[in-house]
């Protein structure tokens, strides 16, 4: 315990800093924070000697579960952070062998191995489950990012009073539709909207699923009101919507955006 803050200067003036992420970051703040984690680190590591291996390794949790979610660590490679935990470890083994040669009357081989296998094998154990925690708040992470994608690229555009305008670019994945048709449904009521364009043209590829929630999207907004035009249709889209048993005469079709704008100014006027 006396050594602590030792172990922590001394891990820190040896760290490879030319990798990215965390370790390689010369922003004060980021350093001091990293420092403050690391000598929490060897403060419940040290209680390794007089404690229960479960109990030891639960009480660890925590500290676990906070740097797999820290963001700094979530944007440094794994096995840079895998790398920093074996030399933690070294730093101990070497720890006991000083110890051993320092205490060598009192200090049997036997116990020698025996602190060494304890440390080898709660590090191994702290690895497993960091690895597991970080995996985990990874993907949450990346699900929030792509659940925030999906909502930004199905954005409504407001061209005028209650009518809008829904511009479909890029792959349109059945689970992106399905949270299209919710967001679409949701904000044209919010903006009460009369009229939306939903315009397809800069949709690349389309398949049956996507274009049977496209079309059910449209039955949707017109059931809150919402009379929908759908224009950049490709003769792929329009084959998919024929096999479907869809039929257009209920819904207006324009080549393109700026004619189906156009034709509705002029009903306008």
């Amino acid at each position: 315990m006396e050594k602590t803050s030792d172990l922590t200067e001394e891990w820190y003036a040896t760290l490879d800093q030319s990798h990215e992420g965390v370790y390689g970051s010369q922003d004060s703040k980021t350093i001091k924070a990293l420092k403050q984690q690391n000598h929490d680190f060897h403060v419940n590591f040290c209680s390794i000697f007089n404690k229960e291996k479960q109990v030891f390794l639960d009480s660890f949790q925590e500290w676990v579960t906070e740097i797999a979610k820290d963001e700094a660590h979530l944007a440094t490679p794994i096995t840079d952070i895998i790398r920093e935990f074996f030399r933690t470890q070294e730093q101990y083994l070497n720890l006991v062998e000083e110890y051993g040669v320092l205490y060598k009357d009192e200090v049997t081989p036997n116990q020698l191995t025996e602190w060494k296998r304890d440390i080898v094998t709660a590090v191994n154990e702290i690895i497993l489950r960091f690895s597991h925690e970080n995996a985990m708040a990874a993907e949450e992470k990346l699900n929030a990012q792509q659940q925030m994608i999906i909502e930004l690229s199905s954005p409504i555009i407001i061209l005028a009073e209650k009518t809008g305008l829904l511009p479909l670019i890029g792959e349109i994945t059945s689970y992106r539709a399905k949270v299209m048709f919710e967001n679409t449904l949701q904000k044209s009521a919010k903006h009460g909207l009369e009229r939306l364009f939903i315009d397809l043209s800069g949709v690349p590829v389309i398949d049956t699923m996507v274009v049977h929630q496209i079309f059910q999207m449209i039955k949707g907004l017109n059931l809150i009101g919402v009379k929908t035009s759908l224009s950049g249709i490709r003769p792929d889209i329009a084959q998919t919507a024929v096999h479907l048993g869809i039929k257009f005469q209920d819904i207006e079709v324009y080549s393109t955006l700026a004619q189906a704008v156009k034709q509705k100014q002029a009903i306008k006027r």
